[in-house]
């Protein structure tokens, strides 16, 4: 797999380079829905393979991602939590 594939499938789907798992599990559902042959509006059986294949090339490369559970990770993906710890004990943040 190759950096440019993974972004070429991000861009096939729409989305961002931030993404959730779920956010790419439900853009791949509704693109289906609306290109495939048989159910969808557009029903486009070449535009309905290159979808499949960029949610291969996504579901491969999250599969094999390894997630990180460290704190400096936790906090940037939840930056108030990283405010709610620095600030906590600030007598303007209204907690005590």
């Amino acid at each position: 797999m190759k950096y440019v594939d993974l972004v070429k499938s991000l861009e096939i789907f729409g989305l961002s380079d931030r993404v959730t798992l779920r956010e790419i599990k439900a853009r791949h559902r509704e693109l289906v829905r609306r290109h495939h042959p048989d159910t969808g509006e557009e029903g486009d059986p070449e535009r309905i393979r290159l979808i499949n294949a960029a949610y291969a090339l996504l579901r491969e490369y999250t599969d094999a991602y390894r997630l990180s559970f460290s704190e400096e990770e936790f906090y940037e993906q939840n930056p108030d939590e990283r405010l709610r710890m620095q600030f906590e004990d600030a007598p303007l943040w209204g907690m005590r």
